[in-house]
């Protein structure tokens, strides 16, 4: 009897997300609807097609159009669909700010995404001071070891992280974080202060500093960095460049549809 229950709750479970998205497919193609006319379409009763709006309202999936009863799609669309697109678009929509990063700090700038626990290039432009001509784009690179993993890895999921620290730190230069506790001590302070650095703890003479890109609905997707060599970008001028990726990755985000409220 239990197990019956338990079906048909569920069953009744995935027909209201069936017209949810319904509702919602309706609204895109018909511009704006009232509840009658919803119900008919749905071939349900009112108070039933009122419930789904109402719930879907909550969500800013739809709006209500001032006092004349009709519902059309609302903002939180935008964000669904930013959060989609986001990282097909990131490269896209950061080019030139990378371009006149590279310009202004003289370094490599890189904008990289995580996958699979690993943080990937996808973007990259030289600094006129750049010595080295590497081509980082689609190299995997540790999080614990680079300026964007540690931004990608600050915003992360909880999940996400303890699967990173239970598969090790490994030590690959003689500065590289190897300590869990210590290293989300600085992931801590990394989600504060909203960019991260590192002094040769992925290659001994390579120093870089990251800030967040955002999509739609504020997550962070991507980071953008800027490296260099260490006797250049030293420690002293980790806040400077900082200020000038904080800015970039703000408007690469701003591009994308996130909007600081």
């Amino acid at each position: 009897m239990g197990e019956t229950t338990r079906a048909g709750g569920d069953a009744s479970q995935v027909q209201s997300v069936d017209r949810a998205l319904l509702v919602l497919d309706l609204l895109a193609r018909r511009g704006e609807l009232g509840v009658t006319e919803l119900a008919a379409e749905l071939a349900v009763h009112k108070s039933t097609a009122f419930r789904l709006v109402t719930a879907l309202e909550r969500r800013d999936l739809v709006h209500q159009i001032g006092d004349r009863g009709k519902y059309r799609l609302g903002l939180g669309i935008l964000r669904l669909a930013a959060a989609t697109t986001g990282r097909l678009e990131v490269s896209r929509e950061g080019r030139d700010v990378c371009e006149r990063l590279a310009h202004e700090l003289g370094e490599t700038v890189n904008i990289a995404i995580m996958d699979d626990e690993s943080a990937v290039n996808v973007l990259q432009e030289y600094g006129n001071a750049s010595v080295m001509t590497r081509n980082w784009i689609g190299r995997r690179t540790p999080l614990h070891a680079t300026s964007s993993g540690k931004v990608l890895l600050a915003h992360a999921e909880e999940p996400v992280r303890k699967s990173v620290l239970a598969a090790g730190l490994e030590r690959l230069t003689d500065n590289t974080r190897t300590d869990a506790d210590q290293f989300l001590r600085e992931l801590a302070e990394v989600a504060e202060r909203g960019w991260a650095s590192t002094n040769e703890e992925l290659e001994v003479g390579l120093t870089a500093v990251a800030a967040p890109i955002r999509d739609g609905a504020g997550r962070v997707i991507a980071a953008v960095s800027a490296s260099g060599p260490s006797f250049r970008l030293t420690p002293d001028s980790f806040g400077h460049v900082a200020g000038k990726l904080i800015e970039g990755g703000a408007e690469i985000s701003a591009r994308l549809g996130f909007y600081r409220r």
